[in-house]
């Protein structure tokens, strides 16, 4: 059974969460009605999407000295309202710039309160109940990208876009007024210096990287300087703060020795691989159905319902089988459901049946909490208090640099080929690399206990 105060600060967080969540994925349905409506381009209004994604990145490496500054449950409440200030500004926007500008305010929010959600709640758990611990705090990852598309078409359907970003609101007013009433005080640790170097290379390494990608769908492919020149760029920069940081010991603005660890680093790998997976086929599902199938912008969101029923369905028991059996087994079974899950995608005709594809996606959603809560959850095996918020933000950079790179994969693929069928045996693709690598993820007896802490916090390791 989880610990009640971990419940009380789960629920306090859940709601903002999932505002954040349902905004990375909400804008990109409404891409053809925000072009219309603001009498602007295509490429202008992608930015829409692409400046918050950017956002994101600059924002999340500064999670971990943020909150030893300012305490968690200050920071938490500091990140929302700038958020809640971003939506209410998007909903104002009078034309394609102003809007632009306003979802970056959102993604500096946003990209506070991705890694901090799983933060204070790992470290209210102590330890007890990762699994189920994870199966609240992924809650939004797994739902968020799922209802997105689904809660847009409804809005688009009946309401104006400006909806879109007024629809956060009540969620942000919620998750206040939770958060002011059952998040605990922590003082702030104190005598933590901002590493201004570290964040000099990691910002635009990830800007770079997630510019790069999201560049790949309009050039058609790998080969245009406007993506091999971020793409390049970033990594170069990205593994000169991973030397440094390596080096510079606990000053670093992230703990990147923590990826010497092995759940921290197969956890990172398998989030990157997740993140790929489940983004990317959230850019093809909706298309497929709206082109191939001929559905609606609000039919092809209500199509997507079963996965989000799927994966409510599975997450409880995959946080109480991720306790006792770990990591490995339950997520090489959850990549294979996802990947058979995936397969009558790519052989759908014009006359396949819409009920074989709704129960294909509730299996896929099954898979997918099956997948998530304890490839998230391995990562903070043995770590010291002090340690995770690094762990969730080197976890969070993998699951957004992941997200941003199978997109960017089917995108080509879909443009090069005009054929769905490849990009969704693509996919499968993916999932079948993840089963493969999630045999790295710790199993039953995780090494939770033989590893000494980086930092010199005297808080026991956490354990499974």
């Amino acid at each position: 059974m989880v610990d009640r105060d971990v419940l009380r600060t789960a629920g306090a967080l859940i709601a903002g969460a999932l505002a954040v969540i349902f905004d990375t994925t909400i804008t990109s349905i409404a891409l053809p009605t925000l072009v219309d409506e603001l009498h602007s381009s295509v490429s202008t209004v992608q930015w829409v999407s692409t400046g918050y994604l950017l956002s994101l990145g600059v924002v999340i490496p500064l999670v971990a000295w943020a909150q030893a500054r300012t305490g968690g449950r200050r920071l938490w409440l500091i990140a929302l309202c700038v958020f809640t200030a971003g939506s209410i500004l998007c909903s104002l926007a009078w034309n394609a710039a102003s809007l632009i500008a306003f979802r970056v305010v959102q993604g500096v929010g946003g990209g506070l309160m991705l890694p901090l959600m799983a933060t204070l709640v790992m470290q209210a758990a102590r330890g007890r109940d990762l699994g189920r611990t994870m199966a609240i705090v992924s809650l939004p990852a797994v739902l968020g990208p799922i209802l997105g598309p689904v809660l847009g078409g409804v809005i688009l359907h009946w309401l104006d876009w400006r909806w879109l970003f007024w629809v956060n609101v009540p969620f942000c007013a919620v998750g206040v007024v939770l958060a002011l009433r059952l998040l605990p005080d922590d003082p702030p640790t104190g005598g933590v210096r901002l590493d201004l170097p570290g964040l000099a290379l990691i910002a635009p390494g990830i800007v770079g990287l997630l510019y790069g990608l999201s560049n790949v769908g309009d050039a058609g492919g790998f080969g245009r300087a406007d993506v091999l020149v971020p793409v390049i760029g970033g990594v170069v920069l990205t593994a000169g703060f991973v030397w440094r940081a390596a080096r510079g010991g606990s000053g670093a603005l992230v703990d990147v020795r923590l990826l010497r660890h092995r759940p921290v680093a197969s956890s990172a790998a398998m989030l990157f691989l997740s993140g790929a997976s489940l983004y990317g086929a959230m850019l093809l599902l909706p298309l497929f159905f709206q082109q191939a199938r001929g559905a609606s912008v609000l039919a092809a969101g209500l199509l997507l319902v079963p996965q989000g029923v799927g994966s409510l369905l599975s997450r409880g028991l995959t946080g109480r089988l991720m306790d006792s059996l770990g990591a490995r087994v339950l997520v090489a079974a959850g990549f294979v459901l996802v990947g058979l899950a995936t397969v009558p995608f790519a052989l759908a005709g014009p006359h396949t049946a819409d009920g074989w594809l709704l129960a294909a996606l509730l299996v896929r959603g099954l898979g997918l909490s099956v997948v998530t809560v304890p490839v998230m959850a391995v990562a903070f095996i043995g770590l010291a208090r002090a340690e995770v918020p690094h762990a969730s933000v080197l976890t969070r950079i993998a699951q957004q640099v992941g997200g941003s790179f199978g997109t960017a994969v089917l995108a080509v693929i879909l443009a090069a080929t005009h054929s769905f069928e490849r990009a969704f045996w693509w996919a499968v693709g993916f999932t079948a690399i993840a089963v493969v690598l999630s045999l790295l993820l710790p199993g039953r007896q995780a090494p939770a206990q033989s590893r000494k802490p980086t930092s010199t916090e005297p808080d026991a390791a956490l354990t499974r």
